[in-house]
Order: structure tokens, then C-alpha cells, then sequence
């Protein structure tokens, strides 16, 4: 009872002595700033800029510590202590008052903590619930399976054990790397067999360039952009790929280096006589080029890189055909996306080229968010507007919806991250798999593979001593006769060895920012209460850069002033180094000196994801003690090379480091399997397993044939009458078909006749047009409906307008028409019946959301290219009941929400939705979707009344995209005339690179009230606000009012 009592007093003491430092850091600032108020006018007047640093807040530091630390219920004790003791003075009114805003905190984070609590727990009964769904279908044998299994159950005897499944992938040989040419695009973010592999990479934010990285100059350049560099460089080494574009961000500011505007920047030189173009840098506009901008700031921008990658992407494909592939364009091996934004470009790009596409999370939102919430300190909403947290989590699942394969580090990265999403459920993942391998259906269920393939590592600046000289020690370096030595000794030794009373020891090395994750005050403490340890070696600390640590950020201030003040408790001074500055350059070196006096170099984070400094110190033949949480298990079990320790545990750190220093035959022995095994993370391995894993992708990904048409040299009359050509046909080789949802043939002969009754009515011959020659593109996509969901008549002046401003500019004859809708090609046919439109003045109509493209000047025949082309991944038929029962929140009677078979097609499933039914909104339709491992995209239209399921691949967008490619016309030389709201995919046609011309008043009843739910992104976080591309025409406005719209453009 007695211990009881003295501890609960002892918890209000420091709960006291908190609240007084609280006091006492305001009162000093307060003088602080009567102080330096007239200096602060002063400066104020000059005209120079003042660097705005974040300051050390210590007052924060206490809050949190108070709330963070202790219990409501003491909280409370304390401010009912304050009150009954309470008396006139400020100091006391004050402590009164703070007492209660830190209890009222304390109160508010419980709170945070208890809602997000419920939160996790309702989400995960919703996986569990999609994964037994899943499993449910899953379970029931198809009729292909039956028969697999009655031939099993008869041929072959029970056994006790199931035979292993082998996996089908081969290594990447270079057996016939001489028939390879592959083209690969990497974004920071076609079958070719024959020839060698283009690849483009994709990484869109911070500053990416190939020499002299600014590597921590900010949060957005870290070390993922010397990842997809030296990635770039060791793909183009690699015998059988023949280019490699690094996709980034151009940016021409003031703020930055002039060398991150040059739009190319070549990363690698191919070997003369290899036949290979190398890698390069290739740097896309995107959103302001005289702006910075931050990684939270370029999500409205997305649609912009997206439309200039394609150009660039386009044009490289044409070449490379023209070079070794007989003039076929050669389009990417793959399209690999890092990080987020990246990843979402990288989705867009694959889904229009119909290429396979690779995703690298690097730092995963939705983990991010989870920790944020943990902690309690911000809530829900200001996360989400501070990171953009939601933006980003939803791009991180698209990525994983359009991905065939995620590159992770780690196994645990696997489990711990990817786990957090609704696109990825680990066991239903290897359930599929088994499935795919043993040919059976999965019932349209996908899910990306996951693959573990650590990062590269360039070890050619490891010097062949570092490897060899393995009893080498500082005496010849550092002694008496350091001045004989011919070889000057490296700065940073120097100093290092200023702090050490004893230069000699071995040296024990940690290297990480100042971040409380990297849990360096345990170490601090480990190494200080260890005696023995602390006679045997010495402690260094690289702890990044720094000038004032009162001018450095919150955390890593507290980091470092915990390290100082633990340095004094411990009375370490002679025995640990923690030099303020290191450049980038002098790493090895530093490496160097702890291998050199026979050291160990430890990595105590509390978690950490991959553990890149273990590796690179194997790389030197220095021992590694590192945290068994995370990336670091996977890499001690390859290289085998040091102890795993709990970083919780003070005494188990300190007996490891004692372990590894004192016994020098287990330190020679993890010193030498470290230098034998590291191979295993070099490049040319890296890229060999990279490469056998995308080919194993490859053989999956039924990869149509892309062409882009050609334009004949000689005009063309207006007539175009007796056009044959077949240069002048959209696809070659396709054979078109019309796409009926029951019978084709009667279907088409019912829209032919239609067709020829309205030629015959305005008693003109059928014309047909060239795609090919047209230079612009008019696509109208105003979703002009009424309450009932029926077609408005004004979307008949829309039209009209729309073709009457074309003939008023220069440029008539050379623009094409393309009507883009949420309707099927019936409602088409006689919408334009009705109203007296004639059909045949359009190129294309894209339909029921992009899910199909007709061409009129071809008698409405569907594009079979563009319907395999958006095939991939789609579930069809085993969509059906899955949608019905989850589209609906309340369904009351079986009508509410039924199917819309006059609609439906192939490629699209329509359901019609009664008036006034609750359905779910498209961000929770979705969500449920990807949790059963169907993925396809949801678009609401007819004013609500009707939900359009299409293909992943399939929108209206990227519908104009396809043609834009294959008609050879840039996007932006198109123009999208819209309503002011529209269907739930509204947004999407309002980024990119075309221009975009908004009706006012052309639209009645939209959908969006169904697209997502308040809590998530809005609409900023989509569409770039004042982008000059959009542009307004008053209600009413008329063909003048539109033609001087167009005028702005540049467009005459």
C-alpha cells in the first residue's frame, strides 16, 4: 500500500514539475520577445529575405511528454490539486489554466484513439467479410476443375502430403539476350520478343538528376531518387535491354538548380557496338514550371504528366520501330512506378498503352496514416489536410488495382504495409496464385504478386584493400608516424578521432538522421550502464548535419539534446564522437575507419523497413548488430553477417556489441560472410531477378497490338468517296464486330437500317471519314439529363453550337468529332434520331463510359481492338451478383436496383436504380470491390438513376487517349466541351493537357453527389484550381461566344 501511495506521488511530481518548466519556457519567451521586439522591426524594414526556420519548441515537448505519459485520471488529480491551492497571483491562474487545456488534450486524444479504434475495427470486418465472399465463390469447383480432380482421384494414389507447386518463372538468361531489345519506363513512375526491351521508369516528385543529388535537401529527395537513378543505369547495363527512360518532373525555378529543367539528361552511355541507346532522364512539364512544388501539392497535376508522358512515350516507340522493328512501333516492356503519384501515372500510362505495370510503394500512405492517428495528437481531418493522406491512399490503390507486380524490400513490408489495403489481401493473393498454376478460373478475381527483390547497391567504390586487408588497424594511419604515410588521411577521420581520448579502440558506428525511430538514446544508454563495453570501444554518432540544433526541426532537436544530456549523465566525453557535419562523399570513409579498428556498426531503429547502411556496411567487411523488427531479418539471413537484437532492450544491445567486439574469431567470421555473400544485393543481381520477375508478368498479360495509323501524304477531297486504302482504316489487322449484349447480328443489321433510313431521309450517300487527317479533336461529353435520367433536348444545341464554331475557324475539315457518353449505342442512335442530329459527322462514339468505341464512318462498327484492349482483369460474368447485392445500403424491393439488359454489353454492366434508392457512393462500392479481388471502374450517370460497371482500363478519358494515339493527334490539340457537373467521372475530364471549354447551364441533374463521402479528397485534390486550360461559356452562349473562347487558346 505504502509503494502505491509513493508512486502515485511520485507521478504527480513530475506531472508538476512539467507544468512549472511549461511556466517557466513562456515567461522566458515572453521576455525573449519584449527583447527583441525592436530588433525584429528593424530587420522587418531591410530588404532581405530571413530564412523562416521551424524552431525547438519546448513547451510543446512538455505538453506532449504530459500528455503522452500520463493518465486522464492524474491529469485530473493535478488541476483539482491546483484549484484547491490556487490564490491571486498570475503564476498561479496561470498554472490553473494550463493544468485544464493539457487535461482537456489528454481527453481529446483518447477520444481520437477510441474513435479510430471503432474505425479499425468496422474495417476489418469488411476485409473479412470480402475475403470469405471471395473464398465462398472460390470454393466451388468449375466444371474444367471437376474433371481435373475425378483424373486426379483415379489415377494417381492418395498421398499423404500436397505435392509443392512450383512456380513456372525462369531466371533471366542471357542465352538469347543477342534477340532481345527491350524498352523499359520507370516513373519516379507490345510483343517484342524478337527484339531487345525498352522500360520506362516513373518518379514525379523531388529533384531528380544523375550527378551530384541533393539527397535530403527535403523531404521529397531522399533515397528512393538515388534508388531509381542507379536503377535506371543498372537496367542499361543489363545485355538484352536496349533503353531506359527515367520519367520526372521538369522544373525551371529560381529556387532549384538549373540543371533539373533540362528536359534530358542522359544517365548512361551505352558501349559502342552494343547496339543499346543507354538511359536518360526525361523530364516532363508538369503544373508550374517556375514553382517547386511539393509532393502534397502535384496530385491535380497527375492527368498533365500523364498526357506529356504519353507524347514522349509515342514518339520514342515510332523511332525505336523504325530502327529494328520495321517501322512497327516498339512500345515499353514495362512501366515501373515509384511512390504514390508515380504509381498512379504509371496506372494511367499501362492501362492506355495495355502494357504490363510494376509498383514500388517506397513509403506507403495509408501506414503513414495509421501511425498519425496512433499517436493522437491531429486529427482525422487535419491529416488528411495537412498530407493529403486520402488523395495519396487512393492512388495507392489504384496503383494496386492496375499493378501486375509490387516490388517490396522485405518480406515485412509485405505483411505490416501492404496488408493495410483494401486491394491486397495476402491470403486470398496465394489462393489465386494456386489457382492461376494449376488452371483453374478465379472467377475474375486478381490480386498484384508480390515479390521481394532488395535494392542494388553500387560497390565499385569499394577498394579492393577494404575488402582484403582484414587486420588492418590505425596504428600506421593515426600514430606517432602518420607523417611517413604517403597516403593523406581522410578528413572526417580526423574528425572523428578529436572526440576519443583513445583513438585506437574499436570503433562501435551508428549512422541515421536525428529521428526518434531510430531509437539512438537506447543505444546511448545501452553502451553508457555497459562498463565493460565502454573500456573495450568507442561510440560513433553521424546524426545527419547540423549548424544550431534550436533551429532544427522538433524531433530531431529533442534527439539531440537527449544525446548530449545523456553523454553528460553517463559521463561519456572521450568516448563517443558526434561530429555536426559529413558530406554524402566521405560515407565510405567513415565505414572504413570502424572496419579498420576491428568494429561493429549497429542499426537500433525501433522499426525498420529495409536497412540499407547494413549492407553497405557488409560492403567493407564491418559486422553489423541490428533491430529484429523489419527489413534487417531478411538481410542477416542472406548475408549472414551480425546479431539481431530487440531495440526495446538496453542489456541484450550491449551484450551483442560486446559479443561481436570481444570474441574476434566471430568477428572475422560475420566480417568474412558478409564480403562473400554481398553479391546477392548487386545490381546486375538485382536487375536479373527484376527481369525474370516482369518476363513471368509478361507471359500473363495478354498484350494487344497498339498501331498508330498513317497519314497518307496527298490530300484528301471532301468527298472521301472513294477512299480503299487501307492506310486510312483505323486498325489493319482487326476484325470489327459489332458489340451486342445478346445477339450480335441482329443488333447490328437493326443499327445499319437505322443508319440508312436517316441517309436516306436527308437523301445524301453515305460518307466516310479519315481519322487520319484530322489535326484536332472536338469531343463532347456534356452529360445533359433530367430528373428521370432521359436526355435532355438542349444537349442538340450543344452539338449543333459545337459543329458551327468548328466550321467559323480556320481549321474546318481538319477537326474531329468525337461524342463521349454514359449512354449505349442504341440510346445513341435514337437520341440523334429524335433531335435530327446526323450521326455520321463524328469520328467516334465512345460509349456507356468508355467502355466501347463506334465509328460511324464505318457504319458503326465497333473497335475489337479497343474492347481487348480494355479487357485485362475485367470479371464479366462473375460480376453480376456481387454488384447487386452490394451497390444497394437499404434494398427494400427486389426492383430498387435491377439490371439493365438493353444497356448491358459485353464490356459493360448496367443497372438501373429506382428513384430515391439509397446506393452506395462510388469510393465504398469500390472499396468493397477491391476487397472481394474484383477490379473494375464504377461510373454513376443518368442523372443517378443508372450505374455503369466497366473495365479497370475503360473511361472516357481514355477512351479520347486510345484514339489520340492511333489517330496521331496530340492531346493538346483536343478540346472537351463539358457541362458544369456531370457523371461521377466528371473530374477526370477536366486535368490533362487538352482544353477544356465549360457550358454553364447545359447540364440539369448530375451524379456526383454519389462519387465519394466528405471525409475523403475533395475536388482541389483532382483538378488544378485556375489551370489555363479551363475555360467558361455563359449560359446560352452561342457559336461567337465559344469561337472566342477558342481564340484564347490560340485556336483559330
Amino acid at each position: 500500500m505504502t509503494f502505491a501511495i509513493r508512486r502515485e506521488m511520485a507521478r504527480n511530481e513530475w506531472i508538476n514539475s512539467y507544468l512549472e518548466a511549461i511556466l517557466d519556457v513562456g515567461t522566458s519567451n515572453k521576455k525573449r520577445f519584449e527583447s527583441n521586439s525592436k530588433i525584429v522591426q528593424k530587420l522587418g524594414d531591410m530588404n532581405r529575405k530571413e530564412p523562416q526556420e521551424k524552431v525547438f519548441s519546448p513547451i510543446k515537448y512538455f505538453v506532449e511528454e504530459v500528455v503522452n505519459s500520463f493518465d486522464e485520471s492524474d491529469l485530473y488529480k493535478t488541476w483539482i490539486k491546483v484549484i484547491a491551492t490556487r490564490n491571486t497571483r498570475e503564476r498561479s491562474n496561470r498554472l490553473e489554466n494550463i493544468c485544464w487545456r493539457i487535461w482537456h488534450l489528454a481527453r481529446k486524444k483518447k477520444q481520437i484513439v477510441w474513435d479510430d479504434g471503432i474505425r479499425l475495427s468496422k474495417r476489418r470486418d469488411e476485409r473479412e467479410k470480402g475475403r470469405n465472399d471471395a473464398e465462398e465463390d472460390l470454393s466451388e469447383l468449375s466444371e474444367g476443375e471437376k474433371e481435373k480432380s475425378d483424373a486426379v482421384t483415379t489415377l494417381e494414389p492418395p498421398r499423404d502430403q500436397m505435392p509443392r507447386i512450383r512456380s513456372e518463372m525462369q531466371i533471366w538468361s542471357e542465352d538469347d539476350k543477342s534477340s532481345r531489345n527491350l524498352y523499359i519506363v520507370l516513373i519516379r513512375q507490345v510483343q517484342v520478343d524478337a527484339y531487345q526491351v525498352p522500360a520506362s521508369i516513373c518518379s514525379m516528385h523531388g529533384l531528380v538528376r544523375g550527378e551530384n543529388m541533393e539527397l535530403g535537401r527535403d523531404s521529397d529527395t531522399g533515397g528512393q531518387v538515388k534508388y531509381v537513378v542507379e536503377l535506371a543505369r543498372a537496367l542499361a547495363n543489363t545485355e538484352g535491354v536496349h533503353r531506359v527512360d527515367l520519367l520526372t518532373r521538369q522544373i525551371s525555378s529560381p529556387e532549384v538548380d538549373s540543371s533539373y529543367g533540362e528536359p534530358v539528361e542522359m544517365l548512361s552511355c551505352p558501349p559502342e557496338g552494343s547496339g543499346s541507346c543507354g538511359s536518360y532522364i526525361i523530364r516532363i512539364p508538369c503544373g508550374s514550371r517556375d514553382k517547386y512544388i511539393a509532393k502534397e501539392s502535384l496530385w491535380p497535376h497527375i492527368h498533365e504528366f500523364v498526357d506529356g508522358a504519353l507524347n514522349h512515350i509515342v514518339d520514342i516507340a515510332r523511332s525505336l520501330g523504325e530502327q529494328v522493328n520495321g517501322g512497327k512501333p516498339i512500345w515499353p516492356y514495362v512501366i515501373h512506378g515509384h511512390y504514390a503519384d508515380a504509381g498512379e501515372v504509371a496506372a494511367h500510362l499501362a492501362g492506355t498503352l495495355n502494357v504490363p505495370m510494376v509498383l514500388t510503394g517506397h513509403s506507403l500512405g495509408r501506414n503513414k496514416f495509421e501511425q498519425l492517428l496512433k499517436q493522437g495528437r491531429i486529427t482525422r481531418e487535419d491529416i488528411n489536410k495537412t498530407y493529403k493522406i486520402m488523395r495519396r491512399i487512393e492512388a495507392e490503390e489504384l496503383s494496386l488495382d492496375a499493378a501486375e507486380m509490387v516490388v517490396t524490400s522485405t518480406r515485412q513490408e509485405i505483411e505490416a504495409q501492404w496488408g493495410l489495403y483494401d486491394g491486397f489481401d495476402i491470403k486470398l493473393e496465394r489462393k489465386l496464385r494456386v489457382r492461376r498454376r494449376r488452371g483453374v478460373t478465379c472467377f475474375g478475381r486478381y490480386m498484384p504478386r508480390m515479390v521481394v527483390i532488395p535494392p542494388g547497391m553500387d560497390f565499385s567504390y569499394v577498394l579492393t584493400q577494404d575488402s582484403q586487408d582484414a587486420d588492418a588497424d590505425l596504428k600506421s594511419l593515426i600514430g606517432p608516424d602518420r607523417n611517413q604515410i604517403k597516403k593523406p588521411v581522410p578528413p572526417i577521420w580526423s574528425e572523428i578521432m578529436r572526440f576519443f581520448t583513445n583513438t585506437h579502440k574499436p570503433t562501435i558506428l551508428a549512422l541515421s538522421r536525428p529521428d526518434p525511430k531510430k531509437n539512438v538514446t537506447t543505444l546511448l544508454k545501452a553502451f553508457g550502464e555497459c562498463q565493460p563495453l565502454r573500456e573495450l570501444a568507442n561510440l560513433t554518432l553521424i546524426l545527419g548535419n547540423r549548424d544550431d540544433i534550436e533551429e532544427m526541426s522538433n524531433s530531431s532537436s529533442v534527439v539531440l539534446m537527449s544525446v548530449l544530456k545523456l553523454i553528460d549523465q553517463y559521463d561519456l566525453y572521450g568516448q563517443v564522437a558526434y561530429p555536426k557535419h559529413h558530406k554524402q562523399s566521405e560515407v565510405p570513409d567513415i565505414y572504413r575507419l570502424a572496419a579498420k579498428t576491428k568494429g561493429v556498426f549497429i542499426n537500433p531503429a525501433l522499426v525498420e523497413p529495409f536497412g540499407l547502411t547494413l549492407i553497405e556496411a557488409a560492403a567493407y567487411g564491418l559486422p553489423i548488430v541490428a533491430t529484429k523488427n523489419g527489413g534487417p531479418v531478411d538481410i542477416v539471413k542472406a548475408l549472414n553477417h551480425g546479431l539481431l537484437v530487440d531495440p526495446h532492450d538496453q542489456q541484450a544491445i550491449s551484450d551483442a556489441l560486446l559479443k561481436l567486439v570481444a570474441n574476434k574469431h566471430l568477428w572475422a567470421e560475420c566480417r568474412k560472410n558478409g564480403l562473400k555473400n554481398i553479391h546477392r544485393f548487386s545490381w546486375p543481381e538485382h536487375c536479373r531477378n527484376y527481369l525474370s520477375h516482369v518476363e513471368h508478368c509478361r507471359n500473363r498479360h495478354p498484350t494487344s497490338s497498339l498501331d498508330i495509323m498513317k497519314v497518307p501524304e496527298e490530300p484528301i477531297s471532301d468527298s472521301l468517296g472513294d477512299v480503299d486504302d487501307i492506310s486510312l482504316r483505323f486498325s489493319m489487322d482487326g476484325d470489327f464486330k459489332l458489340n451486342g449484349e445478346l445477339d450480335a447480328s441482329t443488333r447490328q443489321r437493326k443499327l445499319v437500317n437505322a443508319i440508312s433510313q436517316m441517309n436516306s431521309m436527308k437523301g445524301g450517300p453515305s460518307a466516310l471519314y479519315s481519322p487520319g487527317k484530322r489535326q484536332m479533336l472536338f469531343v463532347i461529353t456534356v452529360d445533359s439529363y433530367d430528373d428521370n435520367g432521359d436526355t435532355k433536348a438542349n444537349l442538340e444545341d450543344v452539338i449543333k453550337n459545337v459543329m458551327k464554331t468548328a466550321g467559323l475557324t480556320s481549321g474546318k475539315g481538319k477537326i474531329g468529332f468525337v461524342l463521349a457518353t454514359g449512354s449505349s449505342v442504341q440510346e445513341v442512335v435514337e437520341m440523334t434520331k429524335k433531335y435530327l442530329i446526323n450521326l455520321e459527322e463524328f469520328d467516334a462514339i465512345v460509349c456507356n463510359s468508355g467502355s466501347e468505341i463506334y465509328y460511324p464512318w464505318r457504319d458503326m462498327e465497333v473497335d475489337a481492338d479497343y474492347e481487348a484492349h480494355v479487357e485485362y482483369k475485367w470479371p464479366g460474368e462473375s460480376l453480376r451478383s456481387v454488384i447487386l447485392r452490394l451497390a444497394c445500403t437499404k434494398l427494400e424491393t427486389e426492383d430498387d436496383i435491377t439490371e439493365y439488359t438493353s444497356a448491358c454489353s459485353t464490356r459493360c454492366y448496367a443497372i438501373s436504380v429506382k428513384q430515391g434508392v439509397e446506393t452506395r457512393r462510388v469510393d465504398d462500392l469500390r472499396q468493397r470491390l477491391r476487397m472481394r479481388g474484383l477490379r473494375c471502374n464504377i461510373v454513376y450517370t443518368h442523372a443517378a438513376t443508372r450505374l455503369n460497371v466497366i473495365p479497370l482500363c475503360a473511361s472516357r478519358l481514355q477512351a479520347v487517349r486510345y484514339l489520340s494515339i492511333r489517330w496521331g493527334i496530340d492531346m493538346k490539340k483536343s478540346v472537351f466541351f463539358v457541362g458544369e457537373k456531370g457523371d461521377t467521372d466528371y473530374e477526370d475530364l477536366l486535368g490533362g493537357l487538352h482544353k477544356t471549354i465549360i457550358l454553364k447551364g447545359a447540364v440539369g441533374s448530375d451524379s456526383e453527389k454519389l462519387l465519394r463521402s466528405e471525409e475523403n479528397f475533395k475536388r482541389e485534390d483532382v483538378v488544378p484550381r485556375d489551370s489555363p486550360n479551363i475555360s467558361y461559356v455563359e449560359e446560352n452562349g452561342g457559336p461567337p461566344e465559344m469561337l472566342s473562347t477558342l481564340e484564347a487558346y490560340g485556336i483559330k
